[in-house]
């Protein structure tokens, strides 16, 4: 089965058609094209068209599967598209608006492009963390209003994380299900999760991927306070706040530019504002990995994974640093060579491996569409 996996963002749409069979691993699955479009203005449409036509020129499309951020709790798996489910994606907007209004615009823009007589799967980045324990999925507001509101914490980047697990399992020859993992998925959204046995146990997103680590624009964790503050220091309404905290934060708020962390490992030598962002982004990193060994009870690897994960070692070394207590020690040649490739970057004694994993979110995508249509028959 040829499957394209889409992953629709605000401004490109990343593509890959892989060969998959249900019941195979996801490693197993073999590309045959990919390719990202850029979108203009909200045109998901010509974009779409685009990708296809690339698809089309190496292999018939037999199912599209689409990358949705924020499944809520409705979603918990990948899910056979029809109108319905449409519709409820749509009204989930508001729970992840910079992610899921681009992936409902995609998955329009493809049935009107493919027509009914292609099966599409929605694949939930959600779906990874739908088993969080109660302790870790509820917030200590009033459980009425909580329960009439649908708040909880449900986490985000899961398609990333379950590759991510199962690449660990192959790399340190283990069953995922012997595995305690705290993996760390840094690009311009960051997050961290405790994975033990290939489930979520905690991870660091909340309601909306706004929550935990500081990201390229966005605040991370922060006192709730802070809002009413702005709100009413600037005269800005709620929106206007929520906006600057998804847009305007995080390393570009502490540091000015547009938050990229090459730019600011380029300008940290001379430039205060730089240099404190890194700290702040690396310190906060930091934290979550040392309460995550401790919802574990340990671990067998801290995982790095995302596009400065796998591309920045520097900030890796920055994060490991000072963790032998727990045995685990980065080797500096390993680190320093590992960049955009999966590989171990621990001293050959560390009782916890420190592991690069390149982020495959596309395959998997194409895995968990196979599977879920293989189900469906």
């Amino acid at each position: 089965m040829n499957v394209l996996a889409l992953n629709t963002g605000s401004s490109t749409v990343k593509f890959r058609l892989v060969a998959v069979e249900p019941g195979a691993p996801a490693a197993a699955g073999r590309a045959l094209a990919q390719g990202t479009q850029s979108v203009s203005g909200n045109d998901y449409a010509a974009a779409i068209g685009a990708a296809l036509t690339a698809a089309r020129a190496v292999g018939t499309i037999d199912a599209v599967g689409h990358r949705v951020v924020h499944g809520g709790a409705r979603f918990t798996a990948p899910t056979l598209i029809d109108d319905a489910v449409v519709e409820t994606l749509t009204a989930l907007v508001a729970l992840a608006p910079l992610h899921n209004r681009p992936s409902v615009a995609g998955i329009r823009a493809c049935r009107e492009a493919l027509g009914a007589a292609t099966p599409m799967v929605a694949v939930f980045d959600t779906a990874f963390h739908a088993a969080l324990p109660a302790r870790a999925a509820t917030y200590a507001i009033d459980a009425d209003l909580a329960a009439r509101h649908g708040i909880r914490r449900f986490g985000f980047h899961g398609i990333s994380y379950a590759w991510a697990t199962a690449r660990a399992a192959q790399m340190l020859n283990r069953r995922v299900e012997d595995l305690r993992l705290v993996a760390l998925h840094l690009g311009s959204g960051c997050s961290a999760a405790a994975i033990r046995g290939g489930v979520s146990v905690d991870t660091s997103m909340g309601l909306t991927p706004l929550e935990g680590l500081v990201m390229r624009t966005r605040a991370g964790d922060l006192d709730p306070a802070i809002v009413g503050v702005l709100a009413r220091g600037e005269s800005a309404t709620i929106d206007d706040v929520e906006r600057w905290l998804n847009e305007r934060s995080g390393l570009r708020g502490l540091a000015g530019g547009d938050g990229d962390v090459r730019d600011l490992l380029a300008r940290e030598r001379d430039d205060a504002r730089a240099r404190l962002a890194l700290e702040v982004f690396c310190h906060r990193a930091r934290k979550y990995v040392g309460a995550y060994l401790a919802v574990l009870e340990g671990a067998d690897a801290l995982v790095f994974t995302g596009g400065i994960g796998e591309h920045a070692p520097e900030i890796r070394r920055r994060i490991a640093a000072g963790f032998s207590w727990c045995g685990l020690t980065l080797d500096p040649e390993r680190n320093s060579a590992t960049i955009g490739r999966d590989g171990v970057i621990s001293t050959d004694g560390s009782a916890v491996a420190a592991l690069v994993i390149a982020a495959d979110e596309e395959r998997m995508i194409a895995a968990e569409t196979a599977a879920c249509l293989g189900r469906r028959r």
